[in-house]
């Protein structure tokens, strides 16, 4: 099966816009408002799409590049949506030692998505990451706040994984 990179439609709610424009109200006359408001943005809408960058951008009357700008440069900002079920593969040094390159293409295999990317349905991201602080486990996956250790690669072990998430 070919790798794909699923990408979502924007699907805000009316109510996700009037939370986010109560927002910018509170935060408006405060220096540096940009930071908090898209933080707050992200938390509203659990990544920060075009579309509300762009009411961002109006509101605080703040250039759209600059939006963007700051939305690129920090990790803490994602620009694409995210599953239900957050996967997140450790590339740091003991995990990618010990075989976590493996363990992500074999994750991008079963969900038949890139790294960074949402299943069509909306329910599995997958991302990578630095560290997790369990560099005893390594490699190590997380699923939300679950984490998985000592991993293998190996199409069973990934299918266990996933199994569990089955709604």
């Amino acid at each position: 099966m070919a790798k794909k990179i699923a990408t979502l439609p924007f699907t805000g709610t009316a109510e996700q816009e009037q939370e986010l424009r109560a927002a910018i109200d509170a935060l408006r006359d405060d220096p540096g408002a940009l930071m908090p408001v898209m933080q707050k943005a992200q938390e509203i809408y659990g990544y920060l799409p075009v579309e509300v960058q762009k009411i961002i951008s109006e509101e605080l009357n703040v250039p759209m590049e600059k939006v963007f700008g700051v939305a690129t440069f920090y990790a803490q900002f994602s620009m694409s949506p995210k599953g239900k079920y957050r996967i997140s593969v450790c590339l740091g040094t003991a995990c990618y030692v010990k075989g976590s390159g493996v363990v992500l293409e074999k994750l991008e295999e079963a969900l038949g998505i890139e790294c960074g990317a949402i299943t069509n349905d909306g329910k599995f991201s997958l991302d990578d990451c630095r560290c997790v602080g369990a560099c005893g486990l390594a490699p190590v996956v997380t699923v939300n706040d679950d984490v998985y250790g000592r991993l293998t690669g190996k199409p069973e072990e990934i299918q266990d994984i996933l199994a569990k998430y089955a709604d």
